[in-house]
């Protein structure tokens, strides 16, 4: 592992951990449903940098569920984040038109 991916690997998690913990603080000042999916959002983005992580360390193992040459995991934990955010966007725009 060389300097580069060192420093990858700690921005992301810093910077991770930081966008985890204020969605976290934020999700203990709101109820709002699209504001919800945006922080469990922040914080699937965290899970899965931090599982991703550990599978480059080789520390866990990935799934032995596979498609392809693809594991499950390595699929579906990247996609749930972006799921998270498309709800809380779906929620906004469905709240904003249902007011016309």
């Amino acid at each position: 592992m060389d300097s580069g991916q060192i420093l990858y690997i700690i921005c992301r998690l810093t910077l991770g951990g930081v966008a985890a913990f204020l969605a976290i603080m934020l999700w203990s000042k709101t109820r709002d449903p699209a504001w919800m999916f945006m922080v469990i959002g922040a914080i699937a983005t965290y899970g899965e940098a931090v599982y991703s992580t550990l599978v480059f360390l080789g520390v866990i193992a990935e799934s032995t569920i596979i498609i392809g040459s693809m594991s499950v995991a390595s699929i579906v934990i990247p996609c749930l984040p972006i799921l998270f955010f498309i709800a809380g966007f779906a929620v906004m725009v469905v709240r904003k038109y249902r007011g016309r």
